[in-house]
């Protein structure tokens, strides 16, 4: 999912984000037909981050691909499906699918930290996969639809070619080229975890240690955070997403 959600502030004894350093947005998957008669979202994947589905209502599946093989996941209320990096994943609503999504990471995947199963062309190609994927925010609202339709439709050629190669090398070669084409972000991404994920850790680790010798200053520093979404219905790529700022 492209879109930006900022990370965590601080470092260690000053975290202040959700636990671990996760993040969370809302997502009304689209309900748009493909040419394969499946309604839902843009096959891709994430090659740093866990995702997590909560399902809060409706009625689908997610279809993966893995270098284990294709499956098919249900998803109803109160169903919990998580997967790890390189899951190529996509979202079907069968009937008004609606997620909260939990990503490792600050939000990394909302961020950059994922690609679409576009075409090999495009992959080795950082001008034309830009072309192909972003979502000018200024851009009418019909137009911004018209683009998420066409880069969904465009991965799911791509995807399709994937699930029906012999062998294990197209998937490996799709590795490659997502791995290359994300390169250029690697420090970027370095530190939203720095001041996430690891500074969770680490005030873990530092606040077992004042236990351990009976120091329970830190508790007098308790905080409480409550924050309602920055943006609703943006087009993700997976459905219309509701996202949130600063955790």
């Amino acid at each position: 999912m492209a879109e930006d959600s900022e990370g965590s502030e601080g470092a260690s004894e000053g975290f202040t984000g959700l636990p671990g350093g996760v993040a969370v947005s809302h997502l009304s998957v689209y309900d748009w037909p493909a040419d394969d008669g499946v309604c839902g979202g843009t096959p891709h994947l994430h090659l740093t981050c866990s995702e997590a589905y909560v399902v809060t209502g409706g009625r689908g599946a997610v279809q993966t691909l893995t270098t284990s093989g294709y499956e098919v996941t249900p998803l109803a209320p109160g169903t919990v499906a998580w997967f790890t990096p390189g899951t190529i994943h996509r979202l079907v609503n069968e009937d008004d699918l609606r997620i909260t999504v939990l990503m490792q990471n600050s939000g990394l995947p909302e961020a950059g930290d994922a690609v679409l199963t576009l075409p090999p062309q495009y992959l080795t190609d950082p001008k034309a996969y830009a072309v192909a994927t972003v979502i000018p925010a200024d851009a009418p609202e019909a137009e911004r639809e018209r683009i998420a339709r066409a880069r969904r439709d465009l991965a799911l050629e791509g995807y399709r070619a994937l699930r029906e190669a012999d062998g294990p090398e197209p998937l490996a070669a799709f590795h490659r080229a997502a791995a290359a084409l994300v390169g250029p972000r690697l420090a970027e991404w370095r530190e939203r975890w720095r001041r996430g994920a690891e500074a969770a850790a680490v005030a873990t680790g530092e606040q077992l240690e004042r236990l351990e010798r009976g120091d329970v200053s830190h508790l007098a520093d308790a905080a409480v955070r409550a924050e309602q979404p920055s943006a609703y219905g943006k087009f993700g790529m997976c459905g219309r997403l509701d996202v949130y700022r600063g955790m």
